[in-house]
């Protein structure tokens, strides 16, 4: 994702010209510009409130709504004050954070190198969840353990699910189930369900997401390398560079949902349900609407962010044709049925940065004035984006600069987002008038 040079390219988090991609992926951070990380504070039973900077607001009108509208808040995002409220640190190069949706409140946190642990209320419980250090490769930047997602009846059937590489640097997606105590995992119970060669060290993609459709969705890097050589992300072939959808209820090891637009194809491998993705590191569903929102790490100049219905297949969206929404290569652009971004930044921009970090869209009752805006991240340089619409159009503002290097955004089971520093802290945000 992000594949920090100095922790940017982390595991796919950003977007440069020969580099990787994100936090696995980005570029040395320039010297007039450091990222500024919050010093761990001591450990306190009430949370500690981080202020954001004041940015410059800068509205930009996007692409037509593109699915039915639904409840929105009626304050302008770019009229509040966003803050930071430290929850926990001593977390090592985490990558991913979520819920278990088991009614549990706990929320699970993945780190680089192998291990998921579990925060309640809080605090971090002395054993970890799940410890696959050893078969987990984390050399390469972008390499590790990327996410974890639990069955959507957990409670009920105690399923997870994980992707990472393994230690030749392939991708593996795995199952496993809770043990008798249900703060550990049974590290007996894996079953492979997925295995995906990776040419290179970078561009892995990573995130695992169960749908609202109850299907398990996988993003994929294009394999890594500057400018896609294999052109993965425009070939049906190969699932890098993808946006894969399967069933892990029916068939062994999992099923080809029968509405993929490519299920029953003879040149087209099933599990595709979208394409032309340079490295979807994080992306996510609104609970409300079902708009799928994918942050696709970009190459030289262009961030990106892609909005869709979810039950829209088949879509293209455009990469190594188009990064952002302007042509890769002129030479032989051919724009025609690609979906383009409804929100982009450029790397040399002052609002810009170097590597997108996906983000939640905000479905929670704490926070009324944020119901239904989509916030995300910029790993380099700590801008906060919030993107949502007011019916008519897509509005994309700069909100603040974060004094974090965001790998990650999650939701707990109140829907409240929360964000991960690569230097090991939980963050939750909180924004007033």
């Amino acid at each position: 994702m992000l594949r920090l040079i100095i922790g940017v390219c982390l595991l796919g988090l950003t977007a440069c010209a020969s580099v990787a991609s994100n936090p696995v992926d980005a570029p040395p951070l320039p010297a007039t510009a450091p990222i500024v990380t919050p010093t761990a504070a001591p450990p306190t039973a009430v949370p500690t409130v981080i202020p954001v900077a004041t940015p410059v607001v800068t509205a930009t009108t996007l692409a037509p709504l593109p699915s039915p509208t639904a409840p929105v808040a009626d304050v302008d995002p770019a009229a509040l004050t966003y803050a930071l409220e430290r929850i926990a640190t001593g977390f090592t190069r985490p990558t991913h954070i979520t819920h278990a949706g088991d009614g549990s409140g706990r929320l699970f946190v993945v780190e680089q190198a192998g291990r998921v642990w579990i925060l309640r209320d809080g605090q971090r419980l002395e054993t970890p969840f799940l410890d696959l250090r050893d078969r987990v490769g984390s050399r390469g930047n972008e390499q590790g353990l990327l996410s974890i997602a639990f069955h959507p009846q957990f409670a009920v059937n105690g399923r997870f699910f994980v992707n990472y590489t393994d230690t030749g640097g392939d991708t593996v997606v795995a199952e496993y189930r809770v043990s008798a105590d249900p703060d550990r995992a049974d590290p007996g119970s894996a079953r492979e369900l997925l295995r995906i060669e990776q040419p290179a060290a970078n561009h892995n993609g990573g995130l695992l997401l169960f749908g609202p459709d109850g299907y398990l969705y996988i993003g994929t890097g294009d394999g890594g390398g500057a400018g896609d050589p294999l052109d993965a992300g425009q070939r049906l072939d190969t699932l890098l560079g993808k946006l894969l959808r399967i069933d892990v209820d029916r068939g062994q090891p999992y099923a080809i949902p029968s509405d993929n637009p490519f299920n029953g194809q003879t040149d087209a491998l099933p599990e595709i349900w979208a394409y032309g993705l340079r490295n979807p590191w994080r992306f996510a569903f609104d609970p409300v609407t079902g708009r799928l929102f994918i942050a696709d790490v970009g190459q030289n100049a262009w961030e990106e962010v892609n909005v869709a219905p979810v039950d829209a297949p088949g879509l293209n969206y455009g990469w190594r044709i188009m990064e952002g929404a302007q042509c890769y290569r002129p030479a032989d652009c051919k724009p025609d049925g690609l979906v383009l971004p409804v929100a982009v930044y450029n790397h040399n921009s002052a609002g810009g940065g170097c590597s997108v970090t996906g983000g939640e869209v905000y479905r929670g009752t704490r926070q009324p004035a944020l119901i239904g805006v989509y916030f995300y991240a910029d790993f380099c340089t700590g801008n906060l984006w919030a993107l949502w619409s007011d019916g008519n159009e897509w509005r994309n503002t700069l909100v603040a600069r974060l004094s974090i290097q965001t790998t990650s955004f999650g939701v707990d089971e109140e829907g409240d987002i929360y964000l991960l520093d690569r230097a090991g802290g939980v963050y939750r945000l909180v924004a007033q008038p």
